[in-house]
């Protein structure tokens, strides 16, 4: 149609544009837009230039960017176009050059709902919360009403601060407006409640909510499995199963993720069969979400089967399967899988080397995590984070190297904290050594009072020399400043049910039964122990 139209004008060329680069035809679209700046008889205008901008992403686009922004300066529409300025600002944010982003908003002569949004929105896209935030409350207070874009991105900068008090107000205004029963919204304030460990509040949008869609009841989910409530988080998507509401893979991934440890095997294993049936075992979240939740249950096994089966590996599947290797103590084989993981191209991350520093620690390769340390910083340029320091100072604690450890601490650049301390007592407990015991006990407790922890690790070290007097002052002591320690949990999982028990437990519906057969229990070990003795005392009579 455009090659035998007659007479052609720019609007002919930005539809052609426009609809190569809509269709992901980025080589014909930016082809076209060079003939058009190339032709002496066709000229550019503001369409085209956003057109183009709408097509850039990524870091790899930000010189293009700038190249169409000069053309924009050099032709006077970056003065006189708000909607140029506007496709600048959002580009610049999109390809993560935050600081032009800002420059050109600030230089805009005129700015409309779309420029203040475009900003707001980039900063809250790129984690610059707080920045986001500020700049929504400084929109409110101007002549530029806010849209509901630009709320929606600024409850996502509550969500990221946490900003309780912050995110009520805009609810509050979102009401006033009559746009709280928006599906977005209601999606953003759920999410944003749920972040600020409100879950009470969020769930009271999701039950008054009109229309539910994949969104909204994956943002619950992820909610409830975040803030503690994994039974209910189990609940909710059973119920969503049995009433037939479609499931997407984001759905399917919040759920795995609250698997693992005291929930059920089968149902987690229900799960894998229904992302089988519904063709998601090739999402790559979906299958990275799987591996951890094997790992969390003790089955390596098919952790291993599920990487092996995905199609597509990212840094994610590769260490989902270090850390897997890493906590059930095959440290070795953690290290081979971080060599193949180098080989096939993969770049680690820092969460890649806590796995690794956890892994030399159960193994007791002092050189090798030193190694990988340095390696963090030099090779690949990562700032370790204090988890790393951490895992430096629990591989030395477990190898009895107590004093290098604590000159390690105290040689850091940073101040320690709680898992400083934490790793350096339990590497004295397995030691059995008291007076550093009482140094890194001494540093815990004034670092979390009401943390039992140093109590209880003292008391047992104690124990083990057979300090029963000191034992009894640290547990007195523990009692007097209202300390307690957390109760210890027993579980058993019997027809998809779990079961849990504490010490004298007499809370389980069930509980008669148990103890009746307890005793019963008890009466067989009696007497075969009262057998036992008799069998012995007859074998030394006749010796």
């Amino acid at each position: 149609m455009f090659d035998e139209m007659p007479l052609k004008d720019t609007v002919s060329w930005n539809s052609l544009i426009s609809g190569f680069l809509k269709q992901g035809e980025l080589k014909m679209g930016f082809g076209y837009f060079k003939l058009l700046l190339d032709s002496s008889i066709y000229r550019f205008d503001h369409a085209s230039i956003t057109s183009i901008l709408s097509a850039c992403d990524g870091v790899e686009a930000l010189d293009i960017v700038k190249m169409i922004h000069a053309l924009a300066i050099f032709n006077g529409y970056y003065d006189n176009e708000v909607s140029v300025g506007n496709a600048l600002t959002t580009t610049y944010f999109r390809c993560q050059s935050f600081k032009s982003g800002m420059q050109v908003f600030d230089e805009m002569v005129e700015r409309n709902v779309v420029s203040w949004t475009a900003v707001i929105s980039g900063l809250a896209q790129n984690e610059f919360y707080s920045e986001s935030l500020k700049l929504f409350m400084k929109m409110y207070h101007s002549t530029v009403s806010p849209n509901y874009l630009t709320y929606l991105s600024a409850l996502s900068a509550c969500s990221g601060l946490q900003a309780l008090k912050e995110g009520a107000q805009i609810h509050c205004i979102v009401w006033k407006l009559g746009i709280q029963m928006d599906i977005r919204i209601e999606s953003a304030l759920m999410d944003m409640y749920s972040k600020c460990s409100h879950v009470e509040d969020a769930w009271r949008i999701f039950e008054t909510a009109e229309v539910f869609d994949e969104v909204s009841i994956t943002v619950m989910l992820v909610g409830f499995a975040q803030n503690g409530f994994e039974e209910e988080a189990i609940q909710i998507f059973v119920k969503m199963v049995k009433e037939g509401t479609k499931i997407d893979p984001n759905m399917i991934s919040a759920i795995v993720g609250v698997f693992g440890f005291d929930t059920s095997q089968g149902l987690g294993k229900q799960v894998h069969s229904l992302v089988i049936k519904k063709g998601f075992a090739s999402n790559i979240f979906v299958s990275n979400g799987l591996i951890n939740m094997y790992s969390k249950y003790g089955e390596l096994g098919q952790s291993i089967k599920v990487f092996d089966w995905m199609p597509l590996k990212n840094q994610v599947s590769w260490n989902s399967m270090i850390a897997a290797f890493a906590r059930h103590g095959d440290g070795l084989k953690a290290l081979q899988f971080y060599e193949e993981m180098r080989l096939n191209g993969v770049e680690p991350t820092d969460v890649t080397f806590l796995s690794l520093l956890h892994a030399c620690s159960h193994v007791g390769l002092l050189d090798k995590g030193m190694e990988f340390l340095e390696s963090m910083e030099k090779e690949y340029g990562m700032s370790p984070r204090m988890e790393h320091y951490a895992s430096i100072v629990d591989m030395l604690g477990r190898a009895g190297l107590l004093k290098e450890a604590k000159n390690f601490i105290e040689g850091l650049p940073v101040k320690p904290d709680i898992l400083f301390w934490q790793a350096l007592l339990g590497a004295c407990s397995i030691c059995n050594d008291i007076d550093m015991g009482k140094y890194a006990a001494d540093r815990l407790a004034q670092a979390a009072p009401d943390s039992p922890v140093p109590y209880i690790s003292m008391a047992n070290i104690y124990s083990s020399r057979g300090r029963w007097k000191d034992r009894a002052r640290i547990i007195k002591k523990m009692r007097e400043r209202g300390v307690a320690k957390e109760t210890g949990l027993s579980w058993i999982e019997i027809e998809k049910k779990i079961h849990s028990f504490v010490v004298a437990d007499q809370m389980h519906p069930q509980c008669d039964d148990v103890y009746g057969l307890l005793l019963v229990l008890f009466g067989y070990m009696r007497d075969e122990t009262n057998n036992s003795i008799e069998e012995m005392g007859s074998s030394i009579s006749a010796y």
